[in-house]
């Protein structure tokens, strides 16, 4: 899933400290079949129930998510024919969160955004990294514009490496791994083959696998379930997930509002997760105990930075288990992603 994507900036730094009290900031677990689902609330205020070291405060600024602002029309992502970078801009007044992993769909092909990016409004067109997850098309697929994108509903689930620098070739590879592994999964209780998370008009889109019929019965399982855990529930900011009774990583945003806009793609890609790895001989929910210990040892290993433009600086901290990375924009952070190797 998208908790490995890191892509080519895995150069940033972050240091998590666990606040006092752990057990009122993650509640859970939430269970359907093999997945667990844990939120973490805010301890108070604005706190999150981890911090950085030497990082700023969470941000205040209410971000618009990419998808609702290019379905607004507010946002628009342009082909340049090269296959890393894209075009983008903000026609509004209102700043946009962009997520590592965040699809967008036509073009010449369709692309995943490389790293977590802030839009400031009316920002004018600004250069966007991207990897193609879609291998071989290069013109237009059905009536979908070929200059510009639309916004999709998925965030890639691709288990991509988070100790290694990705490249195009590794995404790929990685795409074509997830939906081999999608048709096997699924094959038994359904009789489901490959062809059938390939769709006929690009049968290697990481899209339209995860819009696959069969893909979205099975997701649909663990959304059904799932979707409405975070109802009623206060201060919630982020989640953790277990697959299997294994943790595999967290995401932690400024504001409950953020968190709230993005959760419908995170649960759907977790839950592509989890039917990957669908294992009947471990489905053992995890323990909040486990989400704790996972997020108190993101404060060991080493600490990079990276400034993606003047404005947004990507800080990664990795330990022997682990990658942390934390979008900031100036010295506030917006996101924080936890990802287990």
């Amino acid at each position: 899933m998208r908790y490995g994507n890191l892509a080519l900036f895995l150069v940033g730094a972050l240091c998590f400290e666990a606040q006092a009290n752990s057990e009122a900031q993650i509640s859970g677990p939430y269970t359907h079949d093999n997945l667990s689902i844990f939120l973490i609330h805010q301890s108070n205020g604005r706190t999150a129930p981890v911090q950085a070291k030497g990082g700023g405060r969470a941000s205040k600024v209410q971000y618009l998510p990419l998808q609702p602002a290019m379905e607004q029309k507010k946002v628009v992502v342009y082909e340049t024919k090269q296959v890393n970078e894209l075009a983008i801009e903000n026609l509004s007044a209102e700043p946009v969160f962009i997520q590592q992993g965040d699809i967008v769909k036509g073009g010449q092909q369709d692309r995943m955004i490389s790293n977590d990016f802030i839009l400031p409004p009316k920002s004018g067109r600004l250069p966007l990294a991207a990897f193609c997850v879609e291998q071989g098309r290069w013109s237009r697929r059905g009536n979908e514009s070929t200059t510009a994108f639309s916004g999709s509903t998925e965030l890639g689930a691709v288990g991509f490496d988070p100790r290694s620098t990705w490249n195009q070739m590794s995404v790929w590879k990685s795409v074509a791994a997830l939906q081999d592994a999608l048709a096997s999964r699924l094959r038994k209780p359904a009789g489901v083959g490959l062809g059938a998370v390939r769709a006929p008009a690009s049968p290697t889109s990481l899209t339209l696998t995860q819009t696959s019929p069969p893909v979205q019965e099975a997701v649909g399982a663990y959304v059904n379930r799932l979707a409405g855990v975070p109802e009623g529930k206060a201060r919630v900011v982020g989640y953790a997930f277990a697959v299997n009774g294994e943790v595999k990583s967290a995401d932690i945003y400024a504001s409950p509002e953020l968190f709230s806009a993005m959760w419908p793609k995170l649960l759907k890609s977790t839950a592509v997760e989890a039917v990957r790895l669908v294992d009947k001989r471990t489905n053992v929910p995890a323990r909040a105990s486990q989400v704790e210990a996972f997020l108190r040892e993101a404060s060991s290993g080493n600490e990079t930075t990276r400034d993606v433009d003047h404005r947004i600086k990507l800080v990664k901290r990795e330990s022997e288990r682990q990658v942390l990375v934390e979008s900031r924009e100036g010295e506030n952070w917006v996101h924080r992603s936890v990802v287990k190797k």
